[in-house]
């Protein structure tokens, strides 16, 4: 019995120094692969690679007809492609829209009313959140150069609708109220002379109708940062939405179901 407790032992004593043993040579083999992998990531950066693990960028579209505002989260996926999630809110504006203003004058002053449109009978938002891929086109040929990326991404569009308000002047109650669209109030809502001015963002948060749908868009980034930690980058694109209906901005102009436009956005942002 004394014997074998002895050989178990003396087994056991032999596999701890043998794992003693490959432990420091396991943990020399990951120090140095951690060292290989620190010197290409440098080596990458010096000659102008994007290297990170993560970025976050801000930034404002500006579109033919309207304007953006959005937050991008991008992953690394490999040196080329990155895997991108972005959130966009922005406004659609028609084609037809024109402010006028109701000026009157009083003695030798002008009194400016607030700028309206003429015949708008809902304003336009849209809520974007979209997924997609940044794939390198043309690395950094220096840490001062310029990389280009191809976008593409697509997702679901909620068109938000909000009644658009006017302040009128009321005949009948010897003074001014606000409205929106109506068949009651059509033909005030519709008189030019009547008008007096718009109300700003006052009004109709609480009347909003969903207008579901779905966008994709494809652009060219230039991304022209001097340091690889920080985006700095201009982006030209096109964009198409296309909705469950027509979206009822205008009243006396054909509204559109699916829009296509240009877009041209500043952005920047951090990677680590």
């Amino acid at each position: 019995m004394k014997q074998l407790i002895l050989i178990a032992a003396a087994l056991c004593a032999s596999q701890l120094l043998a794992a003693q043993e490959k432990r420091p040579g396991q943990r020399d083999a990951k120090r140095q692969e951690r060292q290989n992998k620190i010197s290409n990531l440098i080596r990458q950066q010096e000659e102008g690679a994007l290297v990170f693990n993560k970025q976050n960028v801000y930034g404002l579209r500006v579109n033919t007809d309207g304007w953006n505002l959005f937050y991008e989260r991008g992953t690394l996926k490999n040196v080329k492609v990155t895997n991108l999630l972005s959130f966009e809110l922005g406004e659609k504006k028609h084609p037809k829209e024109k402010k006028l203003s109701y000026d009157v004058v009083t003695g030798n002053f002008i009194q400016l009313g607030t700028p309206y449109i003429y015949g708008k009978e809902n304003i336009f938002y849209q809520f974007k959140p979209g997924f997609g891929q940044q794939r390198l086109i043309g690395g950094k040929t220096n840490k001062n150069g310029v990389a280009v990326h191809w976008i593409y991404m697509g997702g679901i569009s909620l068109g938000l609708e909000r009644p658009y308000y006017v302040r009128i002047f009321d005949a009948g109650l010897n003074g001014t109220r606000d409205i929106k669209y109506s068949v009651a109030d059509s033909a005030a809502f519709l008189t030019p002379g009547n008008i007096i001015q718009g109300t700003g963002l006052r009004y109709g948060w609480g009347e909003m109708k969903l207008v579901p749908g779905a966008h994709a868009r494809t652009a060219i980034r230039f991304d022209y940062g001097r340091f690889n930690d920080l985006v700095s980058a201009i982006e030209i694109g096109v964009n198409v939405e296309a909705y469950s209906r027509k979206a009822n901005i205008m009243l006396l102009n054909n509204n559109n179901q699916v829009f296509f436009n240009s877009y041209i956005a500043i952005l920047f942002g951090k990677r680590k």
